[in-house]
């Protein structure tokens, strides 16, 4: 009699939530939507009011955007190991702000044209800061069992 194994399953875990680093920044006036995404482009967070379709497309669209400024940067500067502090899209309905948010983060903000520029740009950081400090001090992550 031959014994069947059960067939293992290997969990891949889900990222955490991380709309809360996004609230301090929606309160901002000015300030319509935020996305934290993955370095690949997939969210991690986003607005509550932002639609699901709007912020994987923007999401997606960030992280090209930041590899873009990365290869523009390292081609001018000759220097491949540059590091990207920020980027910023200037258009006639606002501004997109989106900042490194860790070595496989992005933190993106979408405001309007009355936002004031530099309090957006300071609280993002403060907020990035906030996500190093609380990830360096999580929980290991479960990544399931093998039964």
């Amino acid at each position: 009699m031959t014994a069947h194994k059960r067939p293992v399953s290997v969990r891949t875990p889900m990222p955490k939530d991380m709309s809360w680093v996004l609230e301090p920044l929606l309160v901002l006036p000015g300030v319509v939507h935020a996305v934290v995404l993955s370095s690949d482009g997939m969210v991690q967070g986003a607005s509550p009011d932002l639609t699901r379709e709007a912020g994987e497309g923007a999401s997606a669209m960030m992280s090209a955007l930041q590899g873009a400024g990365r290869a523009v940067a390292a081609a001018f500067s000759g220097n491949d190991a540059v590091r990207l502090q920020q980027v910023v899209v200037d258009t006639d309905s606002g501004f997109v702000f989106a900042v490194p948010a860790g070595q496989n983060s992005v933190l993106a903000v979408f405001a309007d044209r009355k936002v004031d520029m530099g309090v957006v740009a300071h609280h993002m950081q403060i907020q990035v800061a906030t996500l190093g400090r609380k990830v360096m001090h999580s929980e290991p992550r479960d990544i399931g069992s093998d039964a």
